[in-house]
């Protein structure tokens, strides 16, 4: 692992573990501010997903525990790319519940509101690139790629393989029939 992704990985995911822990202690502020989103999602989860829990408080405590959990392997570099999109996913409902600042009458709340959904936008972009970050190794597109092109030229290997038995099997067919079969190299 290069010096930047040891030193990246952990300052990116901080951020997360630390929120997240604070949620999982005292989940009551998210609670609050979560309970308009969950209450709009919770027919689609229960229509989609009925044995999830549907309350606010629990999907709250959920999200909090992905943030932790992802965070931590994050951090340790064990399964980035995954962990760095659980986290991007978790980030979408903490966003949208917590700084919603379309709904914000005061100004300068409005404004501290947009400040901090901008800075959650900014994080998950960093995360989408942590994501997609392959460390150097060949990503699923290139891998998928040369397995195509190698199973198409074993396809032609094969065929011209064939071609070329069917071939000296005609010779052999018409040898024999014109009675040169003992006169036929082996």
């Amino acid at each position: 692992m290069s010096l930047i992704r040891r030193i990246a990985r952990p300052m990116l995911a901080s951020v997360f573990v630390v929120k997240g822990a604070r949620t999982l202690l005292n989940p009551d502020p998210s609670t609050v501010a979560a309970k308009p989103v969950t209450d709009r999602l919770a027919p689609t989860l229960h229509k989609y997903a009925p044995k999830l829990p549907t309350d606010a408080r629990t999907l709250v405590r959920a999200n909090a525990g992905v943030k932790v959990g992802a965070g931590l392997l994050l951090a340790t570099g064990r399964l980035p790319r995954i962990s760095s999109l659980a986290l991007a996913a978790s980030l979408v409902p903490t966003t949208l519940a917590e700084h919603a600042f379309w709904n914000a009458e005061d100004p300068d709340e409005r404004q501290a509101q947009r400040e901090a959904f901008l800075r959650n936008v900014a994080l998950a972009g960093g995360l989408l690139i942590a994501g997609a970050d392959t460390a150097g190794k060949p990503g699923l597109a290139w891998r998928a790629s040369h397995a195509a092109d190698d199973s198409r030229r074993r396809a032609r290997y094969a065929a011209r393989e064939a071609r070329h038995t069917a071939r000296e099997a005609r010779l052999s067919a018409r040898a024999a029939k014109a009675g040169l079969a003992s006169k036929l190299p082996t």
